[in-house]
């Protein structure tokens, strides 16, 4: 027979970014406050190096467990990760920035225990983020489908001439860009790579995505923003058959001539603790807009 307190327990998740020194000190204070507020804690790969006596758990199977909250100990690139792997099982994330940048994790480290703290009272303010599912297709055959938070880019290589990319939307043809490549961004990956290549910024709650040329020849492509209710696919072109598909900054996978890349709202989201700072302050405090003149 389980006990009320057994039943009752809640499970969290430690992800943390690899050969960050700050983590080994973060986490015996982060594992007491935990403990104290009735959490079992399961850790990461990464996570278990800094620690002994924890129950570890591949990254890639977080999603198999109950958990109840994620905290995410490094920058976006690991929070981007962490969304990925537990979408699946719809848990709030907790991102402290241990990195540079941080749009995602925008907790800093001197307001973890407030942001516990909040989260314990049920005073946390917390944001959904859509999701995006990207498949790639060769012939009929879908080689692999994929759930995205940031981006899908189809890019060639430093080497190759401009490839050719046919873009559908819901199966009608908008045009043939001569590009470096081609970006599909939701609207948090509208602040990344797609920002770059002149693509424009979407507030975090707008149900779109963006679709933007990386170097067009043409200077009349420009980015578009389309309802993310739509299909997005993305034809290759390439006598070369030099050209990768790179999902959220990760490792490209390789393409051919032919190839397509089918890009859809995923039916998960994730959902972020905020600190409770507005988007636009986010915005002029990351990318160093101008402040108001007083």
């Amino acid at each position: 027979m389980v006990s009320p307190q057994a039943s009752s327990q809640k499970t969290a998740a430690i992800i943390a970014r690899p050969d960050r020194p700050q983590v080994a000190q973060i986490l015996p204070g982060l594992f007491t406050w935990l403990a104290e507020h009735g959490y079992k804690v399961i850790v990461d790969d990464e996570t278990a190096k800094y620690v002994t006596g924890q129950q570890v758990v591949p990254r890639a199977e977080m999603s198999s467990k109950p958990l109840d909250l994620v905290v995410v100990l490094g920058g976006d690139g690991t929070l981007l990760s962490a969304a990925r792997v537990t979408a699946a099982v719809d848990v709030p994330l907790l991102g402290v920035n241990l990195g540079s940048l941080g749009f995602l994790t925008e907790v800093p480290l001197q307001s973890l225990y407030t942001m516990l703290e909040a989260i314990a009272e049920g005073r946390a303010a917390v944001e959904r983020r859509s999701l995006m599912q990207v498949q790639l297709l060769r012939g009929d055959t879908v080689r692999g489908s994929y759930l995205v938070f940031n981006d899908a880019v189809v890019n060639k290589t430093a080497l190759a001439r401009l490839n050719t990319y046919e873009l559908y939307i819901d199966t009608a043809f908008v045009a043939s860009y001569r590009a470096d490549g081609m970006i599909v961004a939701t609207p948090t990956g509208s602040t990344a790579y797609s920002l770059s290549a002149g693509g424009p910024v979407l507030m975090p709650t707008v149900n779109a995505f963006v679709i933007t040329p990386v170097a067009p020849h043409s200077l009349t492509h420009r980015p578009l923003v389309v309802p993310d209710s739509v299909g997005i696919e993305i034809l290759l072109r390439s006598e070369e058959e030099v050209a990768y598909l790179s999902l959220d900054g990760q490792p490209g996978l390789d393409l051919r001539d032919g190839d397509r890349v089918r890009c859809r709202r995923s039916e998960h989201h994730v959902n972020l603790f905020r600190t409770g700072a507005d988007f636009f302050h986010v915005l002029r405090t990351k990318l160093k807009w101008g402040e108001r003149q007083e």
